[in-house]
Protein backbone atom coordinates (compact mmCIF):
# COMPACT_ATOMS: atom_id res chain seq x y z
CA UNK A 1 0.00 0.00 0.00
CA UNK A 2 1.53 3.09 -1.03
CA UNK A 3 1.90 6.19 1.11
CA UNK A 4 -0.93 8.37 -0.26
CA UNK A 5 -3.63 5.89 0.45
CA UNK A 6 -2.33 5.06 3.86
CA UNK A 7 -3.08 8.61 4.70
CA UNK A 8 -6.66 8.95 2.89
CA UNK A 9 -7.45 5.73 5.37
CA UNK A 10 -5.96 7.65 8.51
CA UNK A 11 -7.69 10.56 7.98
CA UNK A 12 -10.87 8.75 7.27
CA UNK A 13 -10.84 7.03 10.23
CA UNK A 14 -10.39 10.58 12.32
CA UNK A 15 -13.33 12.22 10.28
CA UNK A 16 -15.68 8.99 11.61
CA UNK A 17 -14.10 8.66 15.23
CA UNK A 18 -14.89 12.63 15.15
CA UNK A 19 -18.70 12.28 13.64
CA UNK A 20 -19.31 9.25 16.30
CA UNK A 21 -17.84 12.02 19.17
CA UNK A 22 -19.87 14.42 18.31
CA UNK A 23 -22.81 12.35 18.27
CA UNK A 24 -22.49 11.20 21.77
CA UNK A 25 -22.20 14.48 22.77
CA UNK A 26 -24.53 16.72 21.16
CA UNK A 27 -27.61 13.83 20.78
CA UNK A 28 -30.02 13.41 17.63
CA UNK A 29 -32.65 15.26 16.20
CA UNK A 30 -35.26 13.01 17.83
CA UNK A 31 -39.08 12.93 18.95
CA UNK A 32 -40.64 16.45 19.82
CA UNK A 33 -39.32 19.58 19.36
CA UNK A 34 -41.14 22.66 19.17
CA UNK A 35 -41.23 24.46 15.97
CA UNK A 36 -40.10 28.14 15.39
CA UNK A 37 -43.05 30.53 16.16
CA UNK A 38 -44.80 32.16 13.08
CA UNK A 39 -44.03 35.79 12.39
CA UNK A 40 -47.34 37.52 13.10
CA UNK A 41 -49.55 38.44 10.63
CA UNK A 42 -51.42 40.98 9.58
CA UNK A 43 -54.94 40.10 11.75
CA UNK A 44 -52.70 39.57 14.96
CA UNK A 45 -51.09 43.12 14.43
CA UNK A 46 -54.75 44.39 14.03
CA UNK A 47 -56.18 42.49 17.14
CA UNK A 48 -53.38 44.09 19.27
CA UNK A 49 -54.41 47.09 18.36
CA UNK A 50 -58.06 46.85 19.38
CA UNK A 51 -56.86 46.32 22.75
CA UNK A 52 -54.86 49.19 23.05
CA UNK A 53 -55.62 51.98 25.73
CA UNK A 54 -58.37 54.36 24.16
CA UNK A 55 -57.94 57.85 26.20
CA UNK A 56 -60.84 59.62 27.54
CA UNK A 57 -62.72 56.42 29.12
CA UNK A 58 -64.80 56.79 31.84
CA UNK A 59 -62.90 59.08 35.17
CA UNK A 60 -63.01 56.33 37.49
CA UNK A 61 -62.50 59.23 40.41
CA UNK A 62 -66.25 59.90 39.44
CA UNK A 63 -67.83 56.49 39.09
CA UNK A 64 -66.35 55.01 42.02
CA UNK A 65 -68.41 56.61 44.08
CA UNK A 66 -71.48 57.60 41.99
CA UNK A 67 -73.11 55.76 38.86
CA UNK A 68 -71.65 57.12 35.57
CA UNK A 69 -74.85 58.25 33.94
CA UNK A 70 -76.57 59.94 37.16
CA UNK A 71 -77.12 63.53 37.87
CA UNK A 72 -74.32 63.57 40.58
CA UNK A 73 -71.54 62.10 37.87
CA UNK A 74 -72.27 65.25 35.75
CA UNK A 75 -72.20 67.72 38.64
CA UNK A 76 -68.73 66.17 39.57
CA UNK A 77 -67.54 66.47 35.90
CA UNK A 78 -68.28 70.05 35.50
CA UNK A 79 -66.33 70.68 38.70
CA UNK A 80 -63.85 68.79 37.34
CA UNK A 81 -63.75 71.19 34.05
CA UNK A 82 -63.85 74.30 36.27
CA UNK A 83 -60.64 72.53 38.61
CA UNK A 84 -59.08 69.98 36.65
CA UNK A 85 -56.54 69.29 39.42
CA UNK A 86 -59.77 68.53 41.65
CA UNK A 87 -60.27 64.70 43.18
CA UNK A 88 -63.45 63.04 44.51
CA UNK A 89 -61.06 60.17 46.20
CA UNK A 90 -59.49 63.17 48.19
CA UNK A 91 -62.76 65.23 48.61
CA UNK A 92 -64.01 62.35 50.78
CA UNK A 93 -60.82 61.87 52.45
CA UNK A 94 -61.01 65.33 53.80
CA UNK A 95 -64.60 64.81 54.61
CA UNK A 96 -63.86 61.96 56.63
CA UNK A 97 -61.75 64.35 58.97
CA UNK A 98 -63.77 67.29 58.95
CA UNK A 99 -66.38 64.93 60.31
CA UNK A 100 -64.53 64.32 63.29
CA UNK A 101 -63.51 67.59 63.78
CA UNK A 102 -66.69 69.27 63.53
CA UNK A 103 -69.03 66.35 65.11
CA UNK A 104 -66.30 66.80 68.29
CA UNK A 105 -65.64 70.27 68.39
CA UNK A 106 -69.93 70.41 68.91
CA UNK A 107 -70.01 67.90 71.40
CA UNK A 108 -67.50 69.87 73.32
CA UNK A 109 -68.46 73.06 72.88
CA UNK A 110 -66.01 74.28 71.26
CA UNK A 111 -67.32 75.75 67.93
CA UNK A 112 -65.27 78.69 67.60
CA UNK A 113 -62.51 77.59 66.19
CA UNK A 114 -64.77 75.69 63.84
CA UNK A 115 -66.12 78.92 62.31
CA UNK A 116 -63.81 78.89 59.13
CA UNK A 117 -65.80 75.37 57.76
CA UNK A 118 -69.48 76.41 58.46
CA UNK A 119 -71.67 78.22 57.16
CA UNK A 120 -72.99 81.35 58.86
CA UNK A 121 -76.09 79.62 59.71
CA UNK A 122 -74.98 76.48 60.23
CA UNK A 123 -72.47 78.11 63.05
CA UNK A 124 -75.44 80.02 64.35
CA UNK A 125 -77.24 77.02 64.99
CA UNK A 126 -74.37 75.21 66.52
CA UNK A 127 -73.60 78.37 68.68
CA UNK A 128 -77.26 78.07 70.13
CA UNK A 129 -77.54 74.59 70.87
CA UNK A 130 -74.13 75.20 72.74
CA UNK A 131 -75.51 78.05 74.61
CA UNK A 132 -78.61 76.43 75.83
CA UNK A 133 -76.29 73.56 77.04
CA UNK A 134 -74.02 76.01 79.23
CA UNK A 135 -77.35 77.47 80.75
CA UNK A 136 -78.78 74.60 81.87
CA UNK A 137 -75.18 73.37 83.69
CA UNK A 138 -74.48 70.56 80.87
CA UNK A 139 -71.29 69.07 80.03
CA UNK A 140 -70.57 66.51 77.13
CA UNK A 141 -67.79 64.11 77.34
CA UNK A 142 -67.21 62.40 74.18
CA UNK A 143 -64.66 60.08 72.48
CA UNK A 144 -64.53 59.52 68.57
CA UNK A 145 -63.94 55.67 67.87
CA UNK A 146 -63.85 56.32 64.35
CA UNK A 147 -66.38 56.89 61.03
CA UNK A 148 -67.95 52.90 59.91
CA UNK A 149 -69.15 54.40 56.49
CA UNK A 150 -68.71 56.98 54.41
CA UNK A 151 -70.76 57.54 51.10
CA UNK A 152 -71.19 60.15 48.29
CA UNK A 153 -74.59 60.65 48.62
CA UNK A 154 -75.35 63.87 46.04
CA UNK A 155 -74.12 66.19 44.43
CA UNK A 156 -74.46 69.36 42.41
CA UNK A 157 -73.60 72.15 40.64
CA UNK A 158 -74.25 75.58 39.32
CA UNK A 159 -72.74 76.45 36.00
CA UNK A 160 -73.84 80.57 36.59
CA UNK A 161 -72.40 80.92 40.08
CA UNK A 162 -69.78 77.73 39.90
CA UNK A 163 -71.42 76.90 43.38
CA UNK A 164 -70.46 73.12 44.23
CA UNK A 165 -72.22 71.47 46.46
CA UNK A 166 -71.35 67.52 47.89
CA UNK A 167 -73.72 65.45 50.59
CA UNK A 168 -71.83 63.09 52.15
CA UNK A 169 -73.79 59.93 54.26
CA UNK A 170 -72.28 59.03 57.26
CA UNK A 171 -72.22 56.63 59.77
CA UNK A 172 -69.87 57.15 62.52
CA UNK A 173 -69.31 55.66 66.14
CA UNK A 174 -68.31 57.74 69.56
CA UNK A 175 -68.91 57.55 73.02
CA UNK A 176 -70.90 60.18 74.66
CA UNK A 177 -71.64 61.13 78.06
CA UNK A 178 -73.98 63.82 79.29
CA UNK A 179 -73.74 65.22 83.13
CA UNK A 180 -75.28 68.26 84.92
CA UNK A 181 -73.57 71.15 87.03
CA UNK A 182 -73.16 68.44 89.94
CA UNK A 183 -71.32 66.17 87.71
CA UNK A 184 -73.76 63.41 87.78
CA UNK A 185 -74.28 61.55 84.75
CA UNK A 186 -77.57 61.62 83.67
CA UNK A 187 -77.10 60.50 79.96
CA UNK A 188 -75.34 57.90 77.82
CA UNK A 189 -72.22 55.97 79.37
CA UNK A 190 -68.43 55.82 78.83
CA UNK A 191 -68.14 52.34 77.73
CA UNK A 192 -71.60 52.05 75.69
CA UNK A 193 -70.76 52.82 71.77
CA UNK A 194 -73.14 55.16 70.04
CA UNK A 195 -73.34 55.17 66.23
CA UNK A 196 -74.70 57.87 64.83
CA UNK A 197 -76.20 58.34 61.60
CA UNK A 198 -75.81 62.06 59.57
CA UNK A 199 -75.88 63.17 55.92
CA UNK A 200 -73.54 66.40 55.74
CA UNK A 201 -73.69 68.77 52.74
CA UNK A 202 -70.24 71.10 51.67
CA UNK A 203 -70.41 73.69 49.58
CA UNK A 204 -67.60 75.77 47.87
CA UNK A 205 -67.20 77.94 45.00
CA UNK A 206 -65.11 75.84 42.20
CA UNK A 207 -62.50 78.35 40.80
CA UNK A 208 -62.21 80.57 44.07
CA UNK A 209 -58.97 81.33 45.81
CA UNK A 210 -59.71 80.05 48.88
CA UNK A 211 -59.89 75.80 48.89
CA UNK A 212 -61.88 75.27 52.22
CA UNK A 213 -65.29 73.86 51.75
CA UNK A 214 -67.82 74.75 54.03
CA UNK A 215 -70.61 72.66 55.86
CA UNK A 216 -73.75 74.12 54.74
CA UNK A 217 -76.54 72.03 55.97
CA UNK A 218 -76.83 69.09 58.38
CA UNK A 219 -79.79 65.78 58.00
CA UNK A 220 -79.81 62.31 59.12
Amino acid sequence: MNSPILQLLVLAGIAIFLVLRLRSVLGTREGFEKPPAPAPNDDRRRSARDFEVIEGGPDHDIIDHVAEDSDAAMALAAMKRIEPHFSVSEFLSGARGAYEMILMGFERGNIEDLRPFLADDVYQTFAEVVEQREQQGLTIEAEFIGVRELTLADATFDEGSRLAEISVRYVGELTSVVKDATGEVIEGSPTAVKRQKDVWTYARNMGSDDPNWQLVATDE
